[in-house]
Formats: structure tokens, sequence, C-alpha cells
């Protein structure tokens, strides 16, 4: 049963991966959601294999109790003219609101190695103070965009991009409006990078307004380091899983998440290779964790 505040969404990306779409390149998109609503899931995000016609995927989701509650928005602040980025937002934000959803997740792809073959630790991009400014002036205004249709813009920090690290979440947050820009809280891009996971929760609760729950395999995490891994093959090598199945104890997580009245999703968001880690199994863990350690 899900609370008040909070409801439960899981992404497709543990059926097919939209950066490696070897993963789960043969699971029908139909499979995909009505594993989501059996496992006992209300939420879903946006996956490649989704009808781009609003009307479909409406239909689709309502016959399995669904709904979209975001998805990725991949902006190039840093490296384009705000007029492209701001005619493929206003593009992706009316889509979203066709379908329900009321959360914009952006993340900023300038400069960006996650898809790239570079080691994700040694090679990550850093901004200017030049890009900084262009970034945080390019997310308000688009999250005045996004308000203009009571929508929440909020900023997805990514493993492989220039908003990472705890530092550089809070030149983010810092640099641009807190009305205008939300922050995207990730667990696992979080204890992947190396930080203080609950210290980022606890420091901008005020500004989380979209979770993501990600659980890390820390054994697999040294090999990425160690053997200089690329973020995608960081993912097809286990990295994360979902809550818990890895290293990361979410309870405190959920506990302040409460504490402090949150409300909106909180999405399971694991990629792995399904078939190494089949999507409904791990789905059906996933709720089960949630309804064991948060009561949700």
């Amino acid at each position: 049963m899900e609370s008040a505040n909070i409801k439960l969404g899981i992404a497709p990306i543990g059926w097919t991966n939209d950066d490696l779409p070897e993963l789960g390149g043969n699971i029908p998109f139909e499979q995909c959601i009505s594993e989501m609503s059996l496992a006992g899931f209300t939420g879903s995000e946006v996956g490649n294999k989704y009808p781009k016609e609003p009307e479909l995927l409406n239909k689709a989701l309502a016959m399995r109790g669904l709904t979209i509650c975001n998805a990725w928005f991949s902006s190039f602040l840093t490296t384009k003219s705000y007029a492209d980025v701001e005619r493929d937002f206003i593009k992706h934000r009316d889509f979203l609101f066709a379908v329900g959803a009321r959360v914009i997740g952006a993340a900023e792809q300038g400069h960006s190695i996650q898809g790239l073959a570079k080691p994700v630790f040694d090679e990550k991009p850093v901004f200017t103070d030049e890009e900084w400014k262009k970034l945080c002036e390019g997310l308000n205004k688009l999250g005045k965009l996004a308000a203009d249709k009571g929508m929440k813009l909020t900023y997805h920090h990514h493993m492989g991009t220039g908003v990472q690290t705890s530092q550089e979440i809070d030149r983010l947050m810092e640099g641009t409006d807190s009305e205008m820009l939300g922050l995207l809280y990730d667990t696992g891009h979080l204890v992947f990078s190396g930080e203080d996971h609950i210290s980022v929760l606890k420091k901008w609760m005020g500004r989380i307004r979209h979770v993501h729950l990600k659980d890390v395999r820390l054994s697999v995490l040294e090999k990425v380091k160690s053997q200089k891994w690329t973020f995608l093959q960081s993912v097809k090598a286990g990295v994360f899983t979902v809550p818990g199945d890895g290293s990361v104890d979410f309870t405190p997580v959920f506990d302040a998440l409460k504490k402090a009245g949150y409300k909106g999703w909180w999405v399971v968001e694991a990629e792995q290779d399904p078939a190494l880690a089949n999507p409904l199994e791990y789905a059906q863990k996933a709720r089960k964790y949630l309804k064991d350690k948060a009561g949700i």
C-alpha cells in the first residue's frame, strides 16, 4: 500500500537499456509495463520502446493501472545554443504533460562521457566558470517553462557528467533558483561516485522533488576503479542493482524522506543486463524490500 505522500514507480531501464540497446532488446514494451504492474508499482518512467503518441501510451498504461511519473531530458546548455535546447525541452515537456507526468528530470550532457569509451572516473568532465553560468541560467529558464505547465524541473546528477560530485551538486543548487529547479536525488550515482549520499540528502532535502532508488554492488565498483572501466562497462558488469540487493542501507534514506514530509515519487531505477537479472524477479524483490523496510 502506497502512502498518502509517496508513490512508487519503476524505470523501464531494467527491462531495456536505452544506452545499451543490446540489453533487453528482445523484450517488448507490453511485457515491460505488464511486469511493472504485476510487481506492484503504479508509476513508470519512459523508455525508447514506449509509444510516442500520448493516446496510445495512456491507453496501454491505464489498462495496467500505471501512469508516467517522469522522463529523462538531455540538456546541452554548455555546448549548444539555449534556443536549441529550449525547442527540444518544450517538445519533451508537452509530451510528458500529455501522458500525466508533472516532473521532468534533466541531466546536462554537454561534455558527458557516460556513453563514451572513456574510464568513468579518470576522464569525468569539469565545467568552466562560463559553462556553469550557462548551465545555471539555462536551467532557471527551463524551470520557468516547466512551471508554466504546472510541472517541476528536477536535476539528475549522473556519473560521467559535469554534475556528479557533492561539490558539483552544491554549486548547481546554489547557482539556481529554488523555485525553478529541484534535485532528482539518486542514491546509486552518489554511492558510485564515492559521495556521502546521506549528507547530500539532508543538505538538499528542501530541493528534492523526485527520488531514484538504486543500489550498488561495491565488489563490482572496485573493479570499475582498478580496471578503469567506462560507465557502460560498469552497468553491464552489474555495478547497479535494485534496493536490498547491493551494499547500500536504504533505511536512513527512507526514514529521512518520510520525516521531512517528502511528497512525490520514489522510483526504482536499476539498470542491469536482463539476461542475468530477470526484470520481473528483481522488480518483485525491490517491491518487497520497500514494503519491509519503508512500510510502503
